[in-house]
């Protein structure tokens, strides 16, 4: 059997799937699977289209908050290195001041209630 990479369809993260017989494997653990299902499960029960997802408020919060860090984050930058003397240690608090906002950002997990089915 051969292996490649794929991405979890709930999660997004890589996995090997086998290139066994039968459907090629969509996600990389049975809960996952299990997540997807009740989210489609949901999402049906609520008639919800393909573009559309249901996260908890506390998640959307996070996620908000994270993003526009992170954005507030892109501008501090821009403005701190667009005066045009910026010297390498200025990059260098920049850098550091972006991977923090990054890093934020990353800590955010966002497991939706419900989603619609795009097959």
């Amino acid at each position: 059997m051969t292996e490649r990479v794929r991405h979890c369809a709930w999660c997004g993260g890589a996995f090997k799937a086998s290139g066994g017989p039968g459907r090629p494997q969509r996600y990389c653990r049975k809960s996952h699977r299990q997540r997807a299902y009740e989210a489609r499960r949901e999402a049906k029960r609520r008639d919800l289209g393909p573009d559309e997802v249901i996260i908890s408020r506390r998640n959307w919060e996070q996620l908000r908050d994270a993003l526009y860090r992170l954005e507030a984050a892109g501008e501090d930058v821009a403005t701190d290195l667009g005066a045009g003397r910026a010297t390498k240690q200025d990059y260098i608090q920049a850098l550091g001041h972006l991977s923090a906002a990054v890093r934020d950002l990353q800590d955010v997990a966002v497991e939706p209630t419900a989603i619609g089915d795009d097959c």
